[in-house]
């Protein structure tokens, strides 16, 4: 199977897609327990929430599930949140704590570092190379991860999560301006609460990637699911007026990200 999915654009912003995936290869399925062939932690519908909102943008996705492997997480297997619940590399178990592979069934090393070679390597090359592309005809790339999460998760957070969750690890994976454009229309979206680097403070993609001072910025939003989602439980079937309503500020967002880019560019400010 393609680890991931491509499509190329004439925009400086591009959308990267980690968690949308729900491909998992037939050897892998079979060491799931029932619990985890629920799939739950998927990103549900998120590409599909995404789909032309800025036609022009180029989308990276991975098609695999993030427990085949995360591309969201670092592959030296470093916590993002030290001290934090969080899940891992290869997740042992899923949101709530629960385990999601059959007993004596949990990946090895071996099994992690040929999936860091069949999966994890190679989204993020696909990745890196369309941000060196974009860059290269724009002096200036914006990626913008796209990533959900229920809303509530005890075992990661207190309470329910604002709905939108914009992270740039403190203001480091991109310019201020960018973070300010996008935090200033979540703020002003009514019926919707906002928060910036909060509980998701962006992840490795984010970290790894934003370089603001050579041109490259990197900002990651996370949705609460309640936002788009009929039910936060199975089915997870996406609630077309939620959608619709949610689009609307999104497009606004990824517009206005847009205009800054080439407002950087121009400046000169994004070197």
């Amino acid at each position: 199977m393609a680890v991931f999915e491509i499509r190329r654009g004439t925009s400086p912003v591009i959308l990267g897609f980690p968690h949308t995936g729900t491909d998992v290869p037939a050897e892998i399925w079979a060491r799931l327990n029932d619990n985890g062939r629920i799939l739950a932690d998927t990103d549900w519908h998120i590409h599909e929430l995404y789909e032309g909102l800025l036609p022009d943008a180029t989308t990276v996705r991975a098609t695999f599930h993030r427990y085949v492997i995360d591309a969201n997480r670092d592959p030296e297997g470093v916590s993002l949140y030290p001290g934090q619940n969080t899940t891992g590399l290869v997740p042992e178990t899923d949101f709530d704590g629960v385990s999601i592979w059959k007993d004596g069934e949990a990946p090895t090393e071996a099994d992690i570092a040929t999936r860091l070679r069949d999966f994890h390597a190679p989204y993020h090359a696909a990745l890196a190379a369309e941000i060196k592309r974009v860059k290269a005809t724009h002096g200036v790339a914006v990626l913008y991860d796209c990533h959900s999460i229920r809303s509530h998760i005890p075992f990661l957070f207190e309470g329910k999560l604002p709905d939108f969750n914009i992270g740039t690890d403190m203001g480091k994976t991109c310019a201020a301006e960018i973070e300010r454009a996008t935090a200033e229309i979540a703020a002003s979206a009514e019926g919707y609460t906002n928060i910036l680097n909060g509980r998701f403070k962006g992840g490795w993609t984010t970290r790894h990637y934003g370089r603001p001072e050579v041109g490259v910025h990197a900002i990651q939003m996370e949705l609460a699911q309640s936002t788009h989602l009929a039910t936060e439980a199975p089915p997870f079937s996406l609630d077309p007026a939620k959608a619709e309503c949610l689009r609307a500020t999104l497009k606004a967002i990824l517009k206005r990200i847009e205009t800054t880019a080439f407002a950087l560019k121009l400046t000169g400010s994004e070197a």
